[in-house]
Formats: C-alpha cells, sequence, structure tokens
C-alpha cells in the first residue's frame, strides 16, 4: 500500500542538529505549521479554527502569495501566529542555481520579517543551508517536522491523514499541514479533527518560538 508520509530518520536529524526537527519533549504542547499560503479562502478557514479553539500556529508563507494576498498575511499576524520564510517562488532547491536559490529566499524575507526559514520540499543542501543567515532575519532558523500529515497528497483521504498524525504525534511535535488548494480536499476535514484530538488530549496547540 502506498504510503506518502515523511516522518524524519532519526539519522537523518542527527546530521542536520541545528535545524529544528521537534519542540521540547517535556512540555504537553504540539506545534501545527502551514505552508504555502496565505490563500485568500483556505487561511481565513484555518484562522477561524485556529481561533475557535484558542489556538496559535506557525505559517511558513510564499513571498509571492503575500504579494498577492497582503490583507490575509496582516490577519495572520494580528491573530497573534508566527510567520516564516518559504521562499519567493516555491522553489526546488535542486532544479534552480544556488545564487537564485538565495537570492529567492531574500525577496520573500523583504516581505516576511521573520528569522524562520523552511525549505520547499524539506530540500536544503548544508552548503546553501549556510548562506540563510545572510538572507533573513537573525537568529536564523531552518524549521522541519517531527509529522509529515500528507495533506498535499490528492491519493490520500483526510482520514488517512489524521490516522497518521495520530498514531505519531507527541510531546513537542512540529506538524506540517498547507493552507493551499493542493490540500484543500484533505484539510477541510482534517484540521478540525486534529484540533479536537490534540486539545482533548491534553495538548496545547503552540505557535513556534
Amino acid at each position: 500500500m502506498y504510503k506518502p508520509f515523511i516522518q524524519p530518520p532519526e539519522l537523518i536529524r542527527r546530521f542536520y542538529p541545528k535545524r529544528l526537527w521537534r519542540m521540547n519533549p517535556l512540555e504537553q504542547s504540539v506545534y501545527l505549521t502551514f505552508d504555502d499560503g496565505p490563500h485568500p479562502e483556505i487561511t481565513p478557514f484555518v484562522l477561524e479554527q485556529l481561533a475557535h479553539a484558542g489556538a496559535k500556529a506557525s505559517f511558513f508563507c510564499i513571498g509571492s502569495r503575500v504579494a498577492a494576498h497582503p490583507s490575509v498575511y496582516r490577519q495572520i499576524l494580528k491573530q497573534g501566529h508566527r510567520v516564516g520564510n518559504h521562499t519567493h517562488q516555491h522553489l526546488n532547491v535542486w532544479h534552480v542555481n544556488q545564487q537564485d536559490y538565495i537570492n529567492d529566499i531574500a525577496t520573500a524575507s523583504k516581505l516576511i520579517d521573520s528569522n524562520l526559514f523552511r525549505p520547499p520540499y524539506g530540500k536544503l543542501p548544508w552548503y546553501i543551508a549556510k548562506q540563510i543567515p545572510s538572507v533573513i532575519k537573525a537568529p536564523a532558523q531552518i524549521v522541519m517536522w517531527d509529522i509529515l500529515s500528507g495533506d498535499f497528497d490528492q491519493r490520500q483521504t483526510a482520514s488517512a491523514c489524521f490516522e497518521y498524525c495520530c498514531r505519531y504525534i507527541r510531546p513537542g511535535s512540529i506538524i506540517v499541514l498547507h493552507d493551499s488548494e493542493k490540500a484543500w480536499g484533505r484539510l477541510a476535514a482534517l484540521l478540525p479533527a486534529l484540533i479536537s484530538f490534540t486539545t482533548s488530549a491534553g495538548y496545547s496547540l503552540k505557535a513556534l518560538p
């Protein structure tokens, strides 16, 4: 059976110890993160769900979409959530030259005032990672994840994504979701269920520091 979900192997985490994979395991907290927004309809839905639960989260925004939907971006900030840089054009680091990739992050940084960066597709070689501090706010922090929900995969159902998250969630988990059209078919049902599950289990839903 096809399994799209990725929980990073321990070996990879150890190889990149300076990247943020999980928050404090001694705290009963979970960190929802949303990539690829802002979206004029989906992001407000996410914000409404979070507000209803009294939860905070982090949004890794694409610069070009911030430029296209500035009012939605401002609403994220107004509601007390965290934002991070997810490049300006959602570039795949293997498909562009090194300087173009760094320049794209720098362009997004002009719109997204944050020291947090998450690479699209989770791909970021060390020789580019070491340049990130030169183009985003200090102290630069590369944020990865503990659980990739799979909401972006149209072959999956919302229930499959939900069951996977519930199986692997633990104190300090950083969970990747997407406020994008591609994920909407799963996110619409997944997010309310996930918020209900985590809060009922005694977790606090927090934004990244």
